[in-house]
């Protein structure tokens, strides 16, 4: 009967795994973004748009979209977001009237910039640190 009793309480070794707790998603949920790019370039400046779309199903409460400038690119001005850096690894922040993403909902940005002859776009974004489909 001692034997059964210590394979029941799991305390011979063999009783059942415990089940790990999940860890909480951030907000909007892991890759629940989408980024679509349009660049308009000239001579040697160009403008950028951004949409960034909460494909989650949760609201998107504060908003940080990181990524990579292409080598020669620096942002001289931006709208509806607040940039930190100015050339490299960027981040731009919600500002206080475009805060929240609504599911299936988009916030539009965008920056002025000069070029050295590289006019191509960020291949990579994370929103919130997921990384974002692009579009």
């Amino acid at each position: 009967m001692f034997p059964y009793a210590l394979t029941f309480l799991g305390l011979d070794g063999t009783g059942p795994t415990p089940t790990p707790t999940p860890t909480p998603t951030p907000s909007g949920g892991p890759g629940a973004c989408r980024v679509s790019v349009t660049v308009s370039a000239w001579n040697t400046g160009l403008t950028e748009n951004i949409a960034i779309t909460n494909t989650g199903s949760s609201p998107i409460n504060g908003w940080s979209l990181a990524f990579t400038l292409p080598d020669g690119q620096t942002i001289t001005s931006g709208w509806n977001a607040t940039y930190g850096l100015t050339s490299g690894q960027v981040t731009a922040k919600n500002v206080s009237y475009n805060s929240a993403i609504a599911p299936n909902a988009s916030v539009s940005i965008g920056f002025q910039a000069t070029h050295t002859g590289n006019t191509g776009e960020p291949t990579s974004f994370t929103l919130n640190d997921a990384a974002c489909a692009i579009a």
